[in-house]
């Protein structure tokens, strides 16, 4: 089944809500103008119920089918922006510099709006859909804190679906995989302290540089000697500070980077062995170490029955052959896991096209998308609710 006709009735109108989304970014929970374009419009499409201020910001329209009873799906989108300088020309560029949608978030608010607007009208399914608009999904856990304030229990969501664009797709393609997608990704600091002095004299001193250098050559061998080789995980130091000048051993250095894994015993061993190596190598320097490590997102694992569902939807929008099942897993991270954890469910991504890649200044949602996107929401409601 191709593009829904109403859907393609609406896209241009759905992309100038898109590029007004894009000229006004906001960051983390602060989207309020967002959440607020968000819930006019679900009030003016005659949403059943609008609910604000879940997860902080979040925002969830309820609409019921011509026939209210039956099984009740979420429907999520993401709506935060990236604290990037714009480097693009398009007229519906950032008017706040410094902040830009370079994730594409304006565009998955714009086509669940589409969609909440098609269902509104036609409600062709029995049972409930709900629409969540998420904050904070860049590093906020805004997934996580709407999970924590009851969305899937409020609602009686049983399963839940998530879609982000993806550059290098081409448009009118779609990507999915069962399993785990993407990956968790923690975060660490490490303070380590030595004892300062003049660099003539290292022997009358305990140099952290020292002791760091050796904490970055030796968290390699996480990955290349204590995860097998066919299983995945990244281990990343991406700072480490240290000194004031070149006579100078300094009294501190500091490391801070990630650690990304596929797989939960992967993620829990990769942990384990971050803090032995990073407090034996202190212990074998004389070194006093801190450790700040975050547990973050954890793996965004989709459900079987759910992929298999989201599958089928988005081949009869696009075709089989346009959707790609076996694509490799991906070591980004995403908090829509969080929903995952709490109710079956499927994420899915869908093609941007030869565009700049994603948190790249360069990059903007291709509106070209919007059909596709709209169009599998719409189906895959009409599918699993059907009247």
């Amino acid at each position: 089944m191709p593009i829904v006709n109403r859907v393609a009735e609406l896209s241009d109108e759905v992309a100038l809500w898109r590029q007004d989304l894009h000229r006004h970014p906001e960051l983390m929970f602060d989207v309020f103008r967002t959440a607020g374009v968000v819930e006019e419009k679900l009030k003016e499409f005659g949403c059943d119920e609008i609910v604000t201020g879940l997860g902080r910001t979040g925002v969830v329209g309820v609409i019921k089918g011509r026939k209210g009873d039956g099984r009740t799906i979420g429907l999520r989108a993401d709506m935060d922006a990236l604290p990037i300088l714009e480097a693009t020309s398009v007229a519906h560029k950032s008017e706040t510099p410094g902040k830009m949608h370079a994730c594409g978030h304006d565009g998955h608010t714009a086509m669940l709006l589409g969609a909440a607007r098609y269902l509104a009208e036609t409600r062709n399914f029995a049972g409930t859909a709900i629409v969540i608009f998420q904050p904070a999904e860049e590093g906020g856990g805004g997934g996580r804190e709407m999970v924590n304030d009851g969305v899937m229990d409020r609602f009686g969501i049983e399963q839940v679906y998530g879609m982000h664009n993806m550059p290098g797709i081409p448009l009118g393609m779609f990507a999915i995989r069962q399993g785990p997608f993407l990956a968790s990704a923690d975060r660490f600091e490490v303070e380590i302290t030595g004892h300062g002095g003049h660099a003539a004299q290292p022997h009358d001193c305990i140099d952290p540089i020292v002791a760091g250098a050796q904490m970055v050559n030796a968290l390699q061998t996480i990955a290349s000697r204590n995860v097998g080789p066919v299983d995945s995980v990244v281990v990343s130091v991406t700072q480490f500070h240290a000194g004031s000048a070149n006579n100078i051993i300094p009294q501190n250095a500091h490391l801070t980077g990630t650690i990304r894994a596929l797989k939960k015993e992967t993620r829990a061993l990769a942990k384990q062995r971050f803090h032995e190596i990073v407090e034996g190598v202190a212990a074998l320097n004389k070194c006093k170490v801190k450790i700040d490590f975050e547990d973050g997102y954890p793996v965004t694992f989709n459900h079987a029955d759910e992929t298999e569902f989201a599958t089928k939807i988005a081949q009869e929008i696009v075709g089989a052959e346009k959707v790609m099942t076996d694509v490799p897993p991906v070591m980004g991270a995403e908090d829509f896991s969080y929903m995952l954890e709490a109710r079956p469910g499927a994420f899915i991504c869908i093609g941007n096209g030869a565009t700049a890649g994603l948190h790249h200044p360069e990059y903007d949602f291709n509106d070209k998308a919007i059909p596709y996107g709209v169009s599998y929401w719409a189906r895959l409601v009409e599918t699993a609710l059907a009247a």
